[in-house]
């Protein structure tokens, strides 16, 4: 079943003349038969994409002939289908943002690279501060035992958020970790440069360490989130704990949903039942939105709607 593999990777180094790169670039991958999501920028290459084994084995091969990525390091799962529906590369300013003023090079400043074996350990350290890199919604799917979670929705809000929360990291050892490694190689460098000293981050990100044989994804709790069609993939092979709640009635869940508002568009953890019951919306004001998609899929008639609002013990007009 698993002839697919989605390869996760990046590389920060120059690129000059990004959106020629990314012209070039997405022809190559085309030609290929790739499907997924790739950004570039001056300073390097930010990826995600999904093909055959022989399609993807001929793409890195293909990047690792170029000087730029000779050493690039691809983090492959096996697959039974394509994780992307289109191929898209598209130049950028950073190929993480952060949308500092003053922008921060990894190849000039990063926290210090920590394996598997040694994160595990500073997991079970309690003079260690494990900081989530990632968003809320990340979060909430997974994490690990006893890391901090950033009341943010966009990466580029964390430095604000440390910021406001200084008085739990100073004079703290710091360890960070994000989803691949790249979001952690540019905020470590930021915190070493807004003053904390003793900045380290997982090297390779929650992928790897999943995939190290001898941690084995020890002390991590749920799913990692991914940004392609499987939403979920599973990482602690030791003892697998639901860590998500459902959004409506609080009970174990690992299925992520959008908000059927396609102006909320909120992602929600939620059963097929619940996503069903409540029309696939967050509020009531979703709900009954004139643009709620689930009641367009389902071709739901003003007296069916009502009907189903009132199950709810709701009105259809909004609150």
């Amino acid at each position: 079943m698993n002839s697919y593999q989605v390869l996760l990777y990046y590389k920060y180094t120059t690129i000059d003349n990004p959106e020629q790169f990314a012209t070039e670039h997405l022809a190559m991958c085309k030609e290929i038969g790739l499907k997924g999501r790739i950004l570039v920028a001056e300073e390097g290459i930010n990826g995600t994409v999904s093909g055959t084994v022989e399609e993807t084995e001929k793409y890195i091969e293909a990047m690792h002939a170029d000087p730029r990525f000779a050493d690039m390091v691809f983090k492959i799962d096996a697959a039974d289908k394509h994780a992307f529906q289109k191929m898209h590369v598209r130049p950028r300013t950073e190929i993480v943002s952060l949308s500092l003023e003053n922008d921060v090079n990894p190849l000039e400043v990063t926290g210090n690279y920590m394996e598997p074996e040694e994160f595990r350990e500073a997991l079970k350290d309690e003079n260690t501060v494990i900081l989530d890199a990632r968003n809320d919604y990340e979060f909430d799917l997974g994490h690990f035992r006893g890391a901090i979670r950033p009341d943010i929705t966009a990466f580029r809000d964390l430095p604000d958020w440390v910021e406001e929360n200084r008085d739990m990291f100073e004079d703290k050892k710091i360890v960070t970790y994000c989803t691949g490694g790249i979001r952690c190689e540019k905020f470590s460098g930021w915190l070493k440069t807004a003053g904390f000293d003793d900045v380290s981050q997982l090297h390779g990100g929650i992928a790897t360490y999943g995939k190290d044989e001898t941690v084995k994804g020890d002390l991590w709790d749920g799913m990692m989130y991914v940004f392609d069609e499987r939403i979920a993939v599973p990482i602690n092979r030791v003892d697998h704990t639901i860590v998500g709640k459902d959004y409506f009635d609080g009970t174990p869940c690992e299925r992520y949903i959008n908000c059927a508002n396609p102006y909320c568009n909120k992602q929600i953890l939620a059963s097929e039942e619940n996503e069903e019951k409540y029309l696939r919306s967050c509020s009531h004001e979703c709900r009954v939105h004139p643009a709620n998609l689930y009641v367009k899929k389902h071709a739901l008639s003003q007296e069916e709607l009502e009907a189903r609002i009132a199950n709810l013990e709701e009105t259809v007009s909004a609150k």
